[in-house]
């Protein structure tokens, strides 16, 4: 036992890292020290230029379909970086924003052949980071000297991977009474992963009967519609019935997920909506970030529930997706209560795509 951090520590350094423009090493049999594209500064790519090897941009299959990028490792493509590239082109292959002003980034030459295991590793840190899933990979001699010598966060890339792969537990932190509009009995839980991430709430709304389906609702945070009373989407309006059905029946449990914008974070779903404004809908956004149509991990609700207490619910929702992952997680779903609120002439399109590409049951 020792003071110094774990590998679910050492990934929160990393991710903090990456997020303030500092790289990372990971040690594999091919080691690579990795940088976040979208906080790289002009000087430390000049310093990665200057280094042994060839570096290259590792991006999500999504972003190569747009950028016309050979994919040859199935899930992400290796595009290489050439010694005189500047960081505006670093910058243009992580960031849509400038297609359709600037379409030919390439022809990009992309790297096949060889390990991808980092440059998977690096998208998933960077994911998780709520960063643009865009990575500079460059190959490393020595990575425990190198990162001694530099002052990096140094991981070992068979540890990083494994928990990468799965989901942090949930502590409960606090919880306490909580009077609200919609009933005057109502207490607020707290959950916080060990992984450093998002905390996340339930808030329970009279005494639910653990031994009884539970009327629930998973609800992903959105500071656009559920604060700023956004008419882009139909989240405001089904937070507030949500909670105004559970206030009338008396009993309920509403999760709220730190999970913004489909999972993106809510600087990426704000690049989302730049790109919705220039004529793509959500999906398509999504896609052209380099992100799938959802990123969220609605298990995690299902984690809240058995911690509290419940083991069925009766389900506010549209979407089916909640509905299969709460019973794949040993949540019975006995029900699906439609929660249609809130179309309006802003965001009907954006309802039409959930339906048409997302499956949602409007």
């Amino acid at each position: 036992m020792t003071l110094g951090p774990n590998i679910t520590e050492q990934l929160a350094r990393a991710r903090a890292d990456l997020r303030m423009g500092v790289p990372v090493v990971l040690e594999s049999e091919q080691s690579a020290l990795i940088s976040a594209a979208e906080t790289l500064t002009a000087e430390r790519l000049d310093l990665l230029q200057k280094m042994p090897g060839v570096s290259v941009i590792a991006i999500t299959a999504r972003r190569a379909e747009t950028l016309k990028a050979r994919v040859y490792d199935g899930d992400l493509a290796r595009v290489l970086v050439s010694e005189d590239a500047s960081l505006g082109w670093v910058r243009g292959i992580a960031d849509p924003s400038g297609d359709l002003m600037t379409p030919m980034k390439g022809p990009l030459a992309c790297a096949r052949g060889g390990d991808a295991r980092a440059h998977r590793a690096a998208l998933r840190l960077t994911k998780s980071a709520r960063l643009l899933p865009a990575a500079v990979v460059t190959p490393l001699d020595n990575p425990l000297q190198f990162a001694s010598e530099q002052g990096l966060t140094h991981l070992l890339l068979r540890d990083a991977e494994a928990h990468l792969a799965e989901r942090s537990p949930l502590q409960q932190v606090v919880h306490a009474r909580l009077p609200m509009e919609v009933s005057e009995a109502g207490r607020l839980h707290v959950f916080r992963p060990e992984d450093g991430g998002e905390e996340h709430y339930a808030i329970e709304i009279g005494c639910p009967d653990r031994a009884k389906p539970v009327l629930a609702r998973l609800h992903s945070a959105c500071f656009t519609g559920d604060l700023m009373g956004s008419l882009k989407c139909d989240c405001g309006p089904q937070l507030r019935a949500a909670l105004a059905q559970m206030g009338q029946a008396g009993a309920g449990v509403l999760l709220y997920m730190n999970q913004e914008g489909r999972g993106i974070g809510l600087a990426n779903k704000m690049r989302a909506y730049s790109l919705q404004d220039q004529g793509y809908d959500t999906v398509e956004a999504n896609h052209r970030l380099g992100f799938e149509d959802d990123e969220r991990d609605f298990r995690l609700g299902s984690d809240i529930l058995t911690s509290l207490g419940f083991s069925s619910v009766r389900l506010l929702t549209n979407n089916p997706r909640k509905v299969q992952m709460m019973s794949a997680s040993g949540i019975e779903v006995t029900e699906r209560v439609p929660l249609a609120v809130g179309e309006n002439r802003h965001n009907a399109a954006y309802l039409a795509t959930k339906a048409r590409k997302s499956g949602h049951l409007l």
